[in-house]
């Protein structure tokens, strides 16, 4: 049973007010990036561990140099984590969108600040996985239609 069965009809119309309400709820933004953190991220990128390196590539706190270094790497889950990061920029996405995993290339498809594009070309993928992904990518990301 849901909570807003027990409102009063005054406490349930503030309620519906804020819903229709456009301003954010918080003005709170995180505070920058400090030098220390993301150089702790680069250390991590040279981490002998895999699973240390694949956290490296899925924060924003990575560099496009650290991230470019990861999207190399001989492990698919670092570079899973790479293709799925929304910091990763657009002409790596574009390189793992050709990598010969398939999970790679799916998570290059789910990730949202992938390139139309690439999309494109990820809905004629070889894998049935990939061309899944890309179509459900795809719904998601277009604009919503007339309700």
């Amino acid at each position: 049973m849901s909570c807003v069965g027990f409102f009063t009809p005054q406490q349930l119309a503030r309620v519906r007010a804020a819903a229709a309400d456009p301003r954010p709820v918080s003005a709170f933004t995180a505070p920058a990036a400090s030098a220390s953190k993301r150089r702790r991220v680069a250390e991590m990128a040279e981490s002998a561990d895999s699973l240390v390196r694949a956290a490296a590539a899925s924060t924003s706190l990575a560099s496009a140099e650290v991230l470019t270094r990861l999207a190399a790497d001989g492990e698919i889950g670092v570079r899973c984590s790479v293709a799925r990061n929304p910091a990763a920029p657009p002409n790596l996405l574009e390189g793992l969108a050709r990598d010969t995993d398939d999970g790679v290339r799916a998570w290059v498809a789910a990730n949202p600040t992938t390139p139309p594009d690439v999309l494109a070309h990820l809905s004629s993928d070889t894998s049935a996985l990939v061309r899944d992904v890309t179509r459900w990518a795809a719904r998601w990301a277009a604009p919503p239609g007339p309700t």
